[in-house]
C-alpha cells in the first residue's frame, strides 16, 4: 500500500510503522487513522510479520488529533435535520474508535515506542497497543479536557485499566503532563530509555525476541490476555481449553520440543 502519513517497512518478520508527518508533530490527521487501520490489517494478514513496533518520525510520537480535523467536523456533519446530523456525528466517532480498536485486533503483538510527546488522541493510541515503552523525558497528557471535550476514542475505556481509576480520574481531570518516570511508576509504560535511539534499539531487541517464538502461540497469549480482561476467570479457562484443544497440538509445539532435545533455537513456520 502507498502510505501518505505512514511509513511500514518489515526485517525479520518485525514490521515498524511509523506515524510519519514530522513537520506537524505527527499529528494525527483523517488519513492517518485511514492508515493506521489498514497497516493493522496488513500485519495481522501477513504470515510473515510477527510482531509489530509503532513509532514516530522526527522529534515526538504524535501530538494527538490534527485540530484541523476538529475543526472540519461541524461542516462535514451539517444537516437539514438536527438528528440526522448528529446521528452522522456518532457514526464518524465510531470510526475512528475503530481505527484504534484494529491494534487489539491484530493477532500480532504491537509495541509502542515512544518519545518526545504523547498528547491527546497519542494515548488513545498507545493504550491499545499490546506493550508501551518510551523514553525518560517522553511528555503525555490526556489534553482533551483542555479543549473543552470529552475523550471518545478508547483512553477512557482503556487506560483505567492500565494505570488503575483513579489515577485515569486524575489525569482526565487535570489534563495534566507526566513524563516517562511517572509513566512508568504508574505501569502506563513498561519500561522506560534514556534516549531515542536506546529506546528504538531496546524496543527492536524486545520484538524480535518475540518474534523468535512460536507465532501460534504469541497469537494464542495475545487472545487469551486481551478475552480474560473483559470476562471472568471461569470464562477464560473454558476459553483456553477450547483453544488448547483446537491448537496445542501443533508443528510448533513438535518443533520447540525437538530443538530443546537437540539444544538449538527453534525455527517455526510462519
Amino acid at each position: 500500500m502507498d502510505y501518505k502519513t505512514l511509513a511500514v517497512d518489515l526485517a525479520d518478520h518485525v514490521a515498524t510503522v511509523t506515524l510519519n508527518r514530522p513537520d506537524r508533530a505527527n499529528a494525527m490527521e483523517e488519513a492517518m487513522w485511514q492508515e493506521l487501520r489498514a497497516a493493522m490489517q496488513w500485519t495481522d494478514a501477513a504470515p510473515e510479520v510477527r510482531c509489530v513496533i509503532l513509532r514516530g518520525a522526527g522529534r515526538h510520537f504524535t501530538s494527538g488529533i490534527d485540530l484541523g480535523m476538529l475543526a472540519e467536523l461541524g461542516a462535514r456533519t451539517c444537516d437539514a435535520d438536527p438528528a440526522r446530523g448528529r446521528e452522522m456525528l456518532r457514526r464518524m466517532i465510531l470510526d475512528l474508535q475503530d481505527c484504534l480498536t484494529s491494534i487489539e485486533r491484530n493477532r500480532k503483538p504491537v509495541l509502542a515506542a515512544i518519545h518526545g510527546a504523547c498528547i491527546g488522541g497519542g494515548i488513545d493510541l498507545v493504550t491499545a497497543c499490546d506493550m508501551r515503552y518510551c523514553t525518560a523525558d517522553a511528555r503525555f497528557s490526556v489534553k482533551e479536557v483542555d479543549i473543552g471535550m470529552t475523550a471518545d476514542v478508547g483512553t477512557l475505556q482503556r487506560l483505567p485499566r492500565l494505570v488503575g481509576d483513579g489515577m485515569a480520574r486524575e489525569l482526565a481531570y487535570t489534563g495534566r503532563t507526566f513524563d516517562g518516570a511517572e509513566a512508568l511508576a504508574m505501569r502506563l509504560v513498561n519500561r522506560t530509555f534514556e534516549s531515542a535511539d536506546a529506546l528504538h534499539a531496546g524496543t527492536r531487541a524486545i520484538a524480535a525476541t518475540i518474534a523468535a517464538k512460536s507465532p501460534l502461540a504469541i497469537r494464542g497469549c495475545k487472545e487469551m490476555i486481551g478475552y480474560a480482561r473483559d470476562h471472568t476467570v471461569a470464562d477464560g479457562l473454558n476459553y483456553i481449553a477450547t483453544w488448547n484443544a483446537a491448537l496445542l497440538m501443533s508443528n510448533d509445539l513438535t518443533e520447540a520440543g525437538r530443538a530443546a532435545a537437540e539444544k538449538r533455537a527453534p525455527k517455526f513456520a510462519d
